[in-house]
């Protein structure tokens, strides 16, 4: 749950410089430098990732420890309350210390967490935060990677295509509860004709309180009420959430003590819809949706993955300028600021988990073996499984009441044409479906599993597939690529399930130009566009196009990334390319 400002309830943000240093002989934990003021004179902005921040290629480059400390002085009209310290992301893990205590711990860099700190802290007085956060990646982490030796010394090696910024991302908080207070709620809507239904469960803590909750429209006038842990909502003549048009009920849940006196109060978004799988349609309230959009990443200059209001308020007004209604969390969860901004906004989201790269057959988006086995004992075995298992788990419990959220990915191209990866996604499947049996749950499949070889895509509700027919492959023969994407469609179609291209795309420098379309020209990314549309079109399975990418991001140097991942209709300050004028005549029609 999000710390709110409620009746009962106040939050204190902690964003701003905080003091940071780098720990590359790995001593701080054992010198214990959160018993004081950290080593050094570096500050950095809290949120940020800190790669491109320092102008030093040491900096942008560097993996292990690093730190993060802050003075802060609780509020003292928090007396009596219940104390927490939420930090909504710290990549790839962390520990947090307050003052000289060890309050927190945490695996997985893009779903928060968070420690009762009320015996730690005393309201009116100031605190030490201090934070130690790793990004190293290893086959136990998701995503995975490896720590290989080279003539230059260690180097950090993984293969997402994107750039491994770290850091602390997001917002960190300190907020009071009540000590009786509301510790979860869970809503599921439904509709009957013209009639809603808001099924909600209330969890809490501390006792001795009953549950009264009551939902009210967008002009606050209230359409419903309850009472106790659990129960259903029915709403007459409900105001849908709907793809471009995000209505939101307000859903407040109180804990009434014996004098009929609120003890705690929280607040809920809710929109009321539903989703279904339905053959090959994929339905948003009973109705056929086809999903226009994109792909995403959370990337700009300087800040890296560092959530900004700014950006998000513009990366939203280009999605409805150019005419899309959805994207995928492409490949980690995202700020929940962003899933806010779409429910508000009626955008659809593809929700997905930070696991890409399980794949040695393919790196960085570029054919060719990486000199590992994917799934072993040595590599990615139980012990990442259940890494992974826990990353899909807290996907669901920060992200299951968002209406804009209709689709889980618990992974991103993962090697799934063997029977090692046949056994390591099938649980991670059931874990899904047991945390949310109100979604469909799904993978996105790569070229190298097509149909007939993939071994995961029967475990899913719906079909993902990233397809670089006149790219990666048939580069630059459009003719071919054409017929060989069409032949590739008919045989998914025959399994039944609705089919959603989660990727499609050609790398495109922005004012490169040519008579013939050639790759890497503005003209040839239009054609390859083109090209695909015609395949979809034909294709009546098809429920969803997203190119790769909405705009260029940054990724790990290399010859075939020439300052990055070019791909994107966008350039990476937003500026369109030509690509995406004929996206908005495609999607605006």
């Amino acid at each position: 749950m999000r710390p709110q400002d409620t009746a009962t309830r106040e939050k204190k943000q902690l964003d701003g410089l905080w003091r940071f240093a780098l720990d590359p002989d790995g001593e701080g934990r054992s010198a214990g430098w959160y018993r004081g003021p950290l080593p050094g004179r570096r500050l950095m902005a809290v949120p940020a990732s800190f790669n491109d921040v320092v102008a030093d290629a040491a900096v942008r480059d560097y993996f292990g420890d690093l730190w993060y400390q802050t003075v802060v002085r609780v509020p003292r009209g928090w007396a009596g309350e219940r104390i927490v310290l939420n930090l909504e992301s710290a990549t790839h893990r962390a520990v947090v210390w307050v003052g000289e205590t060890q309050v927190a711990e945490h695996e997985g860099g893009y779903t928060p967490f968070e420690a009762d700190v009320t015996e730690h802290v005393t309201p009116g007085e100031e605190v030490r935060i201090t934070v130690v956060v790793n990004n190293t990646l290893s086959f136990r982490s998701i995503p995975p990677g490896a720590v290989e030796e080279t003539a230059s010394g260690k180097k950090q090696r993984y293969w997402h295509d994107f750039f491994n910024y770290a850091g602390l991302h997001r917002s960190v908080w300190l907020y009071a509860t009540p000590r009786t207070h509301v510790s979860d709620l869970t809503v599921v809507t439904g509709l009957d004709g013209t009639t809603g239904t808001v099924g909600y469960t209330v969890e809490t803590e501390g006792g001795g309180a009953d549950v009264a909750v009551v939902l009210r429209d967008a002009d606050g006038a209230e359409v419903a009420t309850g009472s106790g842990a659990s129960g259903t909502l029915t709403v007459a003549d409900v105001h849908r959430w709907a793809p471009g048009d995000g209505y939101l009920y307000d859903l407040e849940a109180r804990l009434v003590d014996g004098d009929g006196a609120t003890a705690d109060s929280y607040h809920l978004k809710v929109g009321v819809r539903t989703v279904e799988v339905r053959g090959t349609q994929f339905l948003i309230n009973g109705e056929p949706f086809y999903f226009k959009g994109f792909g995403m990443h959370e990337d700009h200059a300087v800040i890296g993955k560092a959530h900004n209001n700014a950006h998000l308020v513009n990366d939203f007004e280009l999605l409805e300028w150019i005419g899309a209604n959805s994207f995928r969390t492409s490949h980690y969860p995202y700020s929940e600021d962003v899933l806010e901004h779409a429910d508000r906004q009626g955008v659809v989201v593809i929700d997905e988990t930070a696991a890409v790269g399980l794949n040695m057959g393919i790196g960085g988006g570029i054919f060719g073996g990486q000199g590992y086995t994917t799934f072993s004992p040595e590599t990615a075995n139980d012990v990442t499984q259940e890494v992974h298992a826990q990353a899909i788990r807290e996907l669901i419990a920060r992200d299951k009441n968002h209406p804009s959220v209709v689709l889980w990915s618990i992974a991103n191209e993962p090697e799934s044409e063997t029977e090692a990866a046949e056994n390591y996604f099938r649980p991670l499947f059931d874990v899904a479906r047991e945390a949310d049996p109100t979604r469909p749950v799904g993978f996105v499949n790569v070229m190298l599993a097509p149909h007939g070889k993939c071994r995961v895509s029967q475990f899913g509700d719906v079909l993902m597939l990233n397809r670089y027919y006149g790219w990666y492959v048939d580069t630059g023969d459009l003719e071919a690529a054409e017929h060989d994407f069409r032949a590739e469609l008919d045989g998914w179609s025959t399994d039944g399930k609705p089919i959603i291209i989660t990727e499609y795309g050609a790398d495109t420098y922005p004012g490169q130009h040519s008579i013939v379309p050639e790759p890497w020209s503005e003209e040839y990314q239009i054609a390859y566009l083109e090209t695909n549309h015609r395949v979809f079109d034909s294709v009546e399975a098809v429920v969803g196009e997203h190119v790769w990418n909405f705009a260029d991001f940054a990724t790990t140097s290399g010859i075939m990334r020439v300052g990055g991942n070019k791909k994107g209709a966008f350039t990476r300050d937003r500026q369109p390319k030509a690509a995406a004028h004929a996206l908005r005549r495609r999607w605006r029609g």
